[in-house]
């Protein structure tokens, strides 16, 4: 079974343990005659809160190809496109990238990473692959 299945089973598990109710796999949206297909939609109810139900939106991306600077360009396209998709046809959705350890605390640690994490203000999901879990929620 390549990763990406591997990675998107671990997401949705990790979403469910941590009180995600997964609502779309995938999420989609339509731009014209374009579909987009963004990898989970989900939501949970806020706790103590009067606002109603917390949605999200989650792009998972596990960085396998031969270049992080190639994956980066590829993860970063894909969130904003879908971002501003989101922003348009349901503004009360967050969009989030989720990705592992490994991603998170290589090229996005780095000078570059940071650059595109404070330009793009990329919003994190950090998961565990192998323990299914969410880590971290980063906004």
């Amino acid at each position: 079974m390549p990763a990406k299945y591997i990675c998107h089973a671990a997401v949705v598990d990790a979403l469910h343990a941590d009180g995600w109710t997964v609502t779309h796999d995938p999420l989609s949206l339509k731009v014209g005659d374009r579909d987009l297909f963004i990898d989970l939609g989900a939501g949970r109810p806020l706790i103590g809160a009067q606002r109603g139900e917390e949605r999200i939106a989650v792009e998972i991306q596990s960085f396998l190809g031969a270049s992080a600077i190639a994956d980066l360009q590829q993860a970063l396209g894909q969130y904003v496109l879908y971002r501003l998709a989101l922003e348009e046809q349901q503004p009360d959705r967050r969009l989030y990238l989720a990705v592992p350890p490994e991603v998170y605390n290589g090229i996005l640690a780095e000078p570059l990473g940071q650059l595109v994490q404070d330009g793009v203000k990329l919003r994190i999901m950090l998961f565990e692959p192998d323990l299914r879990q969410v880590l971290r929620w980063i906004n």
